[in-house]
């Protein structure tokens, strides 16, 4: 590789550069929103316990998988799988990495975008004085049919991240997380503390913290389990690409944990923030919802009109939406970008602009699905964007990167480049039985009952 294409491609500044990057990367509005629904519908704090331990068992097992491939090879999805079994099919499981990336990345944006128009009306004080359930859910209606609004949200999203996916791996994506992610943590903190201060907030934490073992059951285990190999954005390659950056004296071992720890915080803070804050509103409970991507945009505004402080209070959540979302776009076009880099030859900023213009066109039916189009609506096409792409190719992806490491490349290999920083890898027999039969087998129950865990 010439040193002109070696600086297209880049590499991180140090070790806390790629922790920040990647987890930054796990991090997004699931673990924000989704998370707190999921934690609510599913029996509080026995949910948080169930998850906490599928993020110990199966999410590091599959992060460290991928960072191992990703820094052996030192190439994309596609170009890691063809080095490592070159002229064969194993290559496709790259291209599909790709290929979810960037579906993805059309959808998720469009999300980003509705939180980017919300802190505009927070900010102008849309959600000052009573806030109803109906006035909310018709105020996000208008906005979801308004296509001007939605697709220029929509654009900006997309504008930024190719912007910082331009600029390189240290000039653009290492120096926006060194931002972003302490700027992210400082917010999410900052709304747990006032969260917890709120009256009636103790209420909310013993629904959070304090388990009871007679609500577990298979729905319960089933949605952790989904959840938190979803949180982490495994299994499409962004992980393998983030771990190609990574220098050889690196520890794998302790980054892919960092990574994990910090998604796990976040999230576990985002319920610190949420519950308290239910709990403390007249008329709201966490078990009245559902699931729903559009949610957060309808509950919050009534949310923020009840509680003291609520105008800066709804302003700093939607900061931390954006934050936490630019974050994984970032990641999300870093991989596609990756790809025409290594394999193409493409010079960065072209890359990131095509795959930025496409990704932009592929999102406009998601964004005009839930109000700007009737036809796109009745078909939920944004719905079926995250489940084929958010869900199903992601847990094929990561069940087939499991196969790949334990029977094509071979354990004793992944173990030699995981040595690579780190000698003593003190939890490697249980990596390895997890990696051969704990992630398969939990995937393939994920991709079965896929439909009940999505909902």
């Amino acid at each position: 590789m010439s040193s002109a294409d070696m600086k297209d491609r880049g590499k991180w500044g140090s070790k806390i550069a790629f922790i920040f990057a990647a987890s930054g990367s796990a991090i997004g509005l699931g673990n924000i929103w989704r998370f707190p629904i999921m934690v609510g519908l599913n029996g509080g704090a026995i949910f948080v316990f169930v998850y906490i331990l599928a993020i110990f068992f199966i999410g590091f097992t599959i992060m460290l998988a991928e960072l191992t491939i990703g820094r052996h090879t030192q190439k994309n999805p596609v170009g890691a799988f063809e080095a490592i079994k070159p002229r064969t099919p194993w290559k496709l499981v790259g291209y599909l990495g790709v290929m979810t990336g960037v579906g993805i990345l059309s959808y998720y944006s469009v999300v980003a975008g509705w939180a980017m128009g919300y802190l505009y009306k927070t900010a102008a004080g849309v959600f000052r004085g009573e806030v109803t359930w109906e006035l909310s859910q018709e105020t996000f209606a208008r906005f979801a049919a308004s296509p001007a609004e939605i697709l220029l949200c929509l654009f900006i999203v997309i504008g930024v991240t190719t912007l910082v996916v331009s600029g390189g791996v240290r000039g653009g994506i290492e120096r926006f997380a060194k931002v972003l992610m302490p700027l992210l943590f400082v917010l999410i903190a900052f709304l747990a503390v006032r969260a917890l201060t709120l009256p009636g907030a103790g209420t909310g934490i013993s629904f959070y913290l304090r388990p009871e073992f007679e609500k577990l059951n298979t729905k319960v285990i089933f949605f952790a389990l989904g959840q938190s190999f979803f949180s982490l954005s495994l299994g499409m390659g962004t992980m393998l690409t983030y771990g190609s950056y990574i220098s050889k004296r690196d520890n794998l071992v302790s980054s892919a944990g960092w990574v994990c720890f910090s998604d796990t915080l976040v999230a576990f803070l985002a319920g610190i923030v949420v519950f308290p804050t239910l709990f403390a509103t007249p008329g709201l409970h966490p078990e009245q919802f559902q699931p729903s991507i559009g949610l957060m945009f309808q509950v919050f505004p009534i949310v923020i009109s009840k509680i003291p402080g609520g105008y800066i209070f709804g302003v700093l959540f939607f900061i931390l939406l954006i934050v936490a979302a630019l974050t994984s776009t970032i990641s999300l076009l870093e991989v596609p970008t990756a790809f025409l880099i290594d394999e193409k030859k493409w010079r960065r900023k072209t890359a990131a602009v095509v795959i930025g213009v496409f990704s932009f066109v592929l999102g406009i039916p998601s964004a005009l699905s839930v109000g700007g189009s009737q036809a796109l609506s009745k078909f939920n096409f944004l719905g079926k964007m995250d489940l084929v792409f958010g869900n199903i190719l992601l847990a094929a992806g990561a069940l087939l990167i499991c196969i790949f490491l334990v029977y094509a490349w071979g354990i004793a290999k992944a173990l030699a480049e995981i040595a690579s920083g780190n000698i003593r890898f003190r939890l490697k027999p249980l990596w390895v039985f997890n990696l051969k039969f704990l992630a398969p087998l939990t995937i393939i129950i994920i991709l079965i009952f896929i439909k009940t865990i999505t909902g």
